[in-house]
C-alpha cells in the first residue's frame, strides 16, 4: 500500500479545520522555542503587502513584516520578479562565494546605498544568512584587525544578550544606554548623553576598566530593546571616543537598515561613518541573507576563513537588489520618516488618555509603546531604570566615575527621575493584552522590550496612508479595550523582580 501523501498547501489552505489542525501538529512536532507562534496562533496561507490570509478565513494587518524583513511588505511584484529571472534563467541558486552577475548587481546596489564615507572605501563580506551569522563575522573581523579579544555593547541591546553569538562570547562589556524614560543614571535628556559619554570614557581610560577592547558594537535603535532611538548626539561622542582609540566602531543595522528608520541606514540620522556595518533581514528581500561591510583598512588581517556554506544565495541577492532599488528609486525612506511622525502624532494623545500607556517613542516605521502598572506601589530601580547617587544596584551613578554634572542645568529638572519621580512598573501583562486585543481585530503586532512589556510596530515601507489609519484605529481601539480592563488582569512579578535570571535571550 502506498503511503499517504502529505496534503498540499492550497488543499490544506481549503480545509475549514486547517488552522487547528496545522497548529496542533506545529505544537506537537516542534521544540519549545518557538516565540512568535505563542503570542500569535495565525496560520498564514496567502499574503500579499501588508495583509495576510489566515487558515481560519480572516485577513490580518501584518505590522511585524517578519520581525523587520519584509521591507515591501509580502509577495512584493518587483521582489517576486526578481526572482522569477533567475529561476527561468537556469542559473545557479548557490555559488559559494563564486563571482557571479546576480551578485555583482546586488553589491553593485548595496553600494549606491552606503554612507558616502563608507562606500568610498568599502569591502563587503558575505557570511551566513542570519543576523547573528553576520554579528559573529563583524567581531571575528575586527579581533583579527585589532589582534584584542574584548568588545563594548550596550545594555539591553539584541548582541548584549545571552545566546546572540561570538558577540557575547567575547570579553563583553555593557554600556549604559542613554534613553529619557528608564535612564540608567534616573536623569535622561542631555545630562544622561553626557552621563554615559563620561562613563564610556572613564571605562576605556582607567586601570582595571575596559582596556583596549576590539570594537564596540551599537544599535541605532534598539528594536528588541523596546524601540529605543540612540540619542544622534551620544552617537556622535561614541564615534569620537573610538576614532581616538582607535576602536572599531560597528553598527548593528540589522534591523534598522534599508529606510526602516526614515533615512536609508539609521546612522546616517547622527551623519556618524561607521568602521563596520552589520546588515541582514531587509537586505535580502524576504529571503535569507547577511553581509558585513567595513573599511578596506579591517580586511587586511588574518581573518581570511570562510563565514558559512550558503552565502551565496542567489535567489536572496536577486530579491535583495530589487528590494533595495524599489526603496532608492521610491524615496520610501523619506515617506517611512512622514508616516512614523504622522503616526506618532496620532498616537500621543493615548498617553494622555490612558495610564497605562507609559511612553511612546520610535523613528520612522519603528514605533514601540510601553505598557505601564500605574496601580503598582513606589517603583524600584529596576522598574524606573534608575541608578541614583549611592543606589546599590549594578551601574549606579557614581560622581567619582562619571564626575560631578549639574544636572538641572543639563535638563534633569524637579519632576525627572532625578528628582525622585519615576515611571511606574512595566507591565508584560497589559502589553500582551493589548497584543491579543490586536490580533481579535485583525492587526498583527510584536513585543519585546523590559520583560516584553513595550508593543512593537514594524509596518512595510509599502504601507497606504488607508492602511496606516485602518492600523492606528485598530491599535487605538486595543489600547481602549485593555485600558477600561486593566483593573482585572493580573500583574505577576517578573523573574528580575523574584531575584532569578530572566529566560535566555529576554530584553
Amino acid at each position: 500500500m502506498a503511503p499517504t501523501r502529505p496534503p498540499l498547501p492550497a488543499e490544506s489552505a481549503a480545509s475549514p479545520q486547517a488552522h487547528e489542525t496545522i497548529a496542533r501538529r506545529q505544537s506537537s512536532r516542534e521544540s519549545a522555542a518557538r516565540t512568535y507562534a505563542r503570542s500569535l496562533p495565525v496560520v498564514p496561507v496567502r499574503a500579499r503587502g501588508l495583509t495576510i490570509e489566515g487558515a481560519d478565513g480572516r485577513r490580518y494587518l501584518d505590522c511585524v513584516s517578519g520581525a523587520g524583513t519584509l521591507a515591501l511588505g509580502h509577495n512584493h511584484p518587483v521582489v517576486l520578479e526578481a526572482i522569477r529571472r533567475v529561476l527561468d534563467s537556469g542559473a545557479p541558486l548557490h555559488a559559494l562565494d563564486l563571482a557571479t552577475p546576480v551578485e555583482e548587481a546586488f553589491t553593485g546596489e548595496l553600494f549606491a546605498t552606503l554612507p558616502r564615507g563608507l562606500a568610498d572605501s568599502a569591502r563587503i563580506r558575505f557570511c551566513g544568512p542570519a543576523d547573528a551569522d553576520a554579528r559573529e563575522a563583524a567581531v571575528r573581523l575586527v579581533r583579527a584587525a585589532t589582534g584584542r579579544d574584548g568588545l563594548l555593547a550596550s545594555s539591553g541591546s539584541s548582541h548584549a544578550m545571552p545566546g546572540s553569538g561570538a558577540a557575547w562570547e567575547t570579553r563583553a562589556v555593557r554600556l549604559p544606554f542613554p534613553q529619557d524614560y528608564r535612564c540608567p543614571f534616573g536623569v535622561g535628556g542631555e545630562a544622561g548623553e553626557k552621563l554615559s559619554v563620561r562613563w564610556t570614557e572613564t571605562l576605556l581610560d582607567d586601570t582595571g576598566g575596559a582596556g583596549d577592547p576590539a570594537g564596540l558594537i551599537v544599535e541605532p535603535v534598539q528594536d528588541e530593546g523596546g524601540v529605543l532611538p540612540a540619542p544622534d548626539g551620544w552617537l556622535r561622542s561614541m564615534r569620537e571616543i573610538t576614532t581616538a582609540r582607535a576602536i572599531p566602531l560597528i553598527a548593528d543595522e540589522t534591523q534598522t537598515g534599508a529606510g526602516r528608520t526614515g533615512a536609508f541606514w539609521a546612522v546616517e540620522h547622527s551623519g556618524i561613518v561607521p568602521d563596520v556595518m552589520v546588515l541582514s533581514k531587509a537586505i535580502g528581500g524576504s529571503l535569507p541573507l547577511a553581509v558585513v561591510v567595513h573599511h578596506e583598512d579591517l580586511g587586511t588581517g588574518r581573518s581570511a576563513e570562510p563565514e558559512g556554506t550558503f552565502r551565496g544565495n542567489q535567489l536572496a541577492m536577486a530579491a535583495g537588489t530589487a528590494t533595495l532599488r524599489h526603496i532608492r528609486e521610491n524615496a520610501l525612506a523619506e515617506r517611512a520618516a512622514l508616516l512614523g511622525r504622522r503616526m506618532l502624532d496620532r498616537l500621543r494623545p493615548l498617553a494622555r488618555e490612558h495610564d497605562c500607556v507609559g511612553d511612546l517613542r520610535g523613528r520612522g516605521l519603528m514605533i514601540g509603546i510601553e505598557f505601564v502598572d500605574p496601580g503598582a506601589e513606589e517603583p524600584t530601580a529596576h522598574d524606573t531604570g534608575s541608578c541614583r547617587p549611592g543606589a546599590a544596584v549594578p551601574g549606579a551613578y557614581d560622581p567619582g566615575l562619571c564626575g560631578e554634572l549639574d544636572l538641572a542645568a543639563l535638563g534633569a529638572g524637579p519632576d525627572h527621575p532625578a528628582a525622585g519621580i519615576g515611571p511606574s512598573p512595566a507591565s508584560p501583562a497589559l502589553a500582551a493584552a493589548v497584543q491579543r486585543e490586536c490580533l481579535r481585530r485583525g492587526l498583527i503586532v510584536a513585543l519585546g522590550g523590559r520583560d516584553s512589556c513595550v508593543v512593537r510596530l514594524l509596518p512595510p515601507l509599502t504601507i497606504t496612508d488607508e492602511q496606516t489609519e485602518a492600523v492606528l484605529d485598530r491599535l487605538s481601539d486595543a489600547i481602549a479595550t485593555v485600558s477600561r480592563t486593566a483593573h482585572r488582569i493580573p500583574h505577576p512579578r517578573t523573574p528580575k523582580e523574584e531575584g532569578v535570571a530572566s529566560p535566555a535571550g529576554t530584553p
